[in-house]
């Protein structure tokens, strides 16, 4: 799968974490960033779809390098995945990504994921 086919749920949890949280959790390693994914069911709820549904799309985006799930941690973004999503929030919204996160901030993440070493898996 190309990392477009997994919009769908890049586009719900941008929403879920802009407009209904209206919280980002970032942590930042050496060379790269992780955004904290929405839950599994919190995903499902969004999309009006059965949590089932949602649990196999989470395994082949893992298997696309574009998320991480540890257990008892939660779900969090890989490099490709973090570029991705942050795609997705400046493309569709990007003036709500800046108010959640600032217009600096916004710009520095997405300068920070695009960077040369930035596609280490952290």
């Amino acid at each position: 799968m190309s990392t477009h086919e997994h919009d769908d749920i890049f586009e719900a949890a941008a929403q879920i974490l802009l407009k209904e949280d209206r919280c980002v959790t970032i942590s930042f390693y050496p060379g790269g960033i992780t955004i904290r994914f929405p839950t599994t069911r919190k995903l499902a709820e969004h999309l009006g779809i059965p949590h089932y549904y949602v649990l196999p799309r989470f395994g082949a985006m893992e298997r696309d390098g574009l998320i991480r799930r540890t257990e008892r941690v939660g779900i969090s973004t890989t490099a490709a995945g973090t570029e991705r999503l942050l795609a997705i929030m400046a493309e569709r919204h990007g003036a709500l990504a800046e108010e959640v996160l600032g217009a600096g901030v916004f710009t520095a993440l997405r300068a920070r994921a695009a960077a040369p070493g930035g596609d280490r898996s952290g």
